[in-house]
């Protein structure tokens, strides 16, 4: 263990699916001697990539769980978090991103920026994560780093600048040259383990001093003296760039572009270096908590090891040894035996084995210190939950948690898959935040709710191999809503009379479409009551009341959306009003307005990205407006195209069968959540239809 701070990293890799991320970190894995020989993503050998430790993953060839490990590269400790590309697995690179303190963003020098490498950087820029860019496969026909670099400015904003220059490219590619070195460097040995130095290849040199001119100009904007020197023309020291490109790299103002190819072995050495000079270690970075003894005010955490201890439970995985729980610490030191507090389950709880991870193999250790990425054994806890030193009472701000977009039912064959589902399903909803599941009052099946088609595949086919749970599945549903489409007024009285006290409530207001904001608020209440015609006591009841009706709508039973409730006038009873008399009162008003308001349904729309050669462009196009999609653009590269549209998601069940067949398997797609729009008129008609004949079958 390093006992300097500053010498310690914590780096995501993320990128695109197939951009090559978890290849890099085979790598990076064994220049760090951490492994002694290096195997493929889809392995030919039968052992497949290291951090894609789950069966799955090794017949697919994707990652699906971020996997974590912990090299030492110039002696500097290297937290690693592989995180998969597929967007159906968001939540992994979220709560990756929620605990790092820089990331390398992977992108393939043929595709460039493409639709995942996007959603990425929303990610990085939400969590101000500072990053660095490597742009692989520069060793594949049709490579330009240049492209990409100059991509990661137009549709990512990013200020990048390249920091090398390819020696060679496509199958050429031989080496690089470093621009604040300005030196060639080459990659001898079988697997490119030995870096070799040499001057700069004489058709080079000015290309090479013409980059550079560049780098300098756009570095110098993050230093005076630096600037100074390049009016006055003098040499200027390597440490000064290097300063210059950490502090732009840190404020986020500056993205330094390396290039490589991780198949080949070319390149991985230069990048590690960088993540040590230009990334931030722990105690770049300012962690805030929030204290809970005081109102919520936020504090910030140093990373210093004498201070009480505070951690954050950003993963939980279920192992053969019990479930194991992957903490970051962010305060203080943390050693076997010492108690720790779970602020959520306001429980006290004693450390007992601590791990270092590497993949699906650990290492015993006795204590971690602030800014380390470890695992605990055997604590019951939940994803998100903040541990930290029983004198202390703070909790960490929680990761963003997409909404599901899909649904299914399960039923299991029988008795024992039944209990074996309960088991499989109790932990995969722990695991991961963005995996739901729920009976349905009405038709009492067992309904499970995710990301994706993909995401829900995987989860089945775990249940089926971790827990030999055989269930069979029904139609993938959509996760439609519902919303108001102008105002309406209500004035709604409960009474109630029964032997004994009855139930008197009387509630009125106006209701009213509420836009939905980036915060993703979908509701608001206003008290506008005026002279106590409500009692103050009875004015959550309202709320709740409200909020109660808004889980199913009138239409088609969806979770209503998009409404603003205000209520302004109302009437109480002395002895028949009660709590639950206003909030039965308020459902009934609800459904009073909802009705006279215009409902409509929404559904999910997506924004989906699809590549495949330009010959195919039509059949692209067909495919997409026979979806009810709409196409926002097209953009050709070479002989590839790639095409951007929002479609529904209910048409995208099976997109990924025609899609092969119109493009003899060429094209591929990539789907994520964009927005909820409205359904046409017909659709609308069909669906209202259905779910009163669902009903109606149920009621018999």
């Amino acid at each position: 263990m390093v006992d300097d701070i500053t010498k310690m990293r914590n780096i995501g890799i993320s990128a695109h699916i197939d951009s090559g991320k978890t290849t890099l970190t085979e790598r990076i894995l064994f220049y760090c001697q951490k492994i002694h020989a290096i195997h493929e993503v889809r392995g030919k050998d039968g052992v497949g990539a290291t951090m894609d430790s789950m069966e799955l993953e090794r017949e697919r060839g994707i990652t699906i769980a971020s996997a974590a490990t912990n090299v030492t590269w110039k002696d500097t400790d290297i937290n690693i978090i592989d995180t998969p590309g597929h967007v159906d697995f968001t939540i992994e690179v979220e709560r990756a991103l929620r605990v790092l303190d820089g990331a390398v963003l992977v992108l393939c020098s043929v595709g460039g920026v493409q639709s995942q490498s996007i959603t990425v950087d929303r990610q990085l820029k939400r969590y101000n994560v500072p990053r660095i860019a490597f742009v692989n496969k520069s060793d594949r026909t049709g490579a330009n780093p240049y492209k990409v670099c100059d991509q990661l400015k137009e549709k990512l904003n990013l200020n990048s600048c390249m920091m090398q220059v390819p020696i060679g490219l496509e199958e050429k590619l031989e080496g690089m040259v470093d621009l604040v070195t300005m030196k060639a460097m080459y990659f001898d040995g079988n697997d490119g383990e030995t870096l070799r130095i040499e001057e700069i290849p004489a058709h080079l040199v000015d290309e090479a001093n013409e980059r550079r001119e560049i780098m300098l100009d756009t570095v110098s904007m993050f230093s005076d003296d630096l600037m100074e020197k390049m009016m006055e023309g003098d040499d200027i020291p390597e440490e000064m760039i290097n300063e210059a490109i950490r502090k732009g790299t840190l404020s986020l103002e500056l993205c330094p572009v390396y290039l490589g190819s991780a198949y080949k072995n070319k390149g991985i050495q230069p990048l590690l270096d960088a993540v040590l000079k230009y990334l931030p270690c722990p105690t770049d970075v300012e962690n805030r908590a929030l204290d809970l003894d005081k109102d919520e005010e936020e504090v910030v955490l140093p990373s210093d090891p004498t201070k009480p201890t505070v951690a954050l439970a950003f993963k939980l995985e279920d192992g053969q040894y019990g479930q194991l729980t992957y903490i970051r610490i962010y305060q203080g030191i943390l050693k076997k035996g010492t108690d720790l507090y779970n602020v959520r389950m306001k429980r006290k709880f004693k450390v007992g084995r601590l791990v270092r991870m590497h993949s699906n193999t650990m290492e015993d250790i006795n204590e971690a210190r602030c800014g380390d990425i470890v695992a605990l054994f055997g604590i019951d806890c939940a994803s998100g939950d903040t541990f930290c030193d029983p004198s202390l009472n703070l909790s960490m701000t929680s990761m963003y948690v997409p909404n599901a977009v899909i649904s299914l039912s399960i039923t299991p064959k029988d008795k024992s898959a039944s209990d074996k589902m309960a088991k499989a399903l109790n932990r995969f909803t722990k695991e991961d935040p963005t995996f739901r599941t729920h009976v349905d009052p009405e038709s009492n099946e067992t309904i499970i709710s995710g990301m994706g088609e993909l995401h829900l595949e995987v989860y089945i086919e775990r249940m089926k191999r971790e827990y030999k749970a055989e269930v069979e599945t029904g139609a993938p549903r959509v996760a439609y809503r519902e919303a108001i489409s102008s105002s309406a007024d209500f004035n709604y009285t409960h009474k109630k009379q029964t032997g004994g006290s009855g139930q008197y409530g009387r509630v009125a207001g106006f209701m009213e479409v509420l836009e939905v904001g980036e915060d993703g608020k979908d509701y608001e209440f206003v008290d506008m009551i005026k002279g106590g015609s409500i009692p103050n006591e009875y004015i959550p009841s309202c709320d709740k009341g409200f909020q109660e009706a808004m889980k199913k709508g009138s239409l088609i039973g969806a979770p209503v959306v998009g409404v603003k409730m205000t209520i302004n006038d109302g009437q109480y009873h002395t002895v028949d009003s009660s709590d639950q008399a206003f909030q039965t009162a308020a459902l009934g008003a609800f459904r009073e307005a909802y009705n006279k308001a215009k409902p409509v349904i929404l559904e999910p729309i997506m924004k989906v990205s699809v590549e495949g050669p330009s010959e195919f462009q039509g059949n692209i196009f067909g495919s997409i407006n026979q979806r009810r999609g709409m196409i926002i653009g097209s953009t050709e590269e070479g002989n590839n195209c790639v095409v951007d549209a929002e479609v529904p998601l209910s048409e995208m069940f099976g997109y990924s069968t025609v899609l092969r067949s119109s493009t003899q398997g060429k094209a591929e797609f990539t789907m994520e959540f964009a927005k909820y729009g409205k359904v046409p008129q017909g659709v609308s008609e069909e669906l209202i239809k259905a779910y009163q004949e669902e009903r109606k079958a149920a009621n018999k």
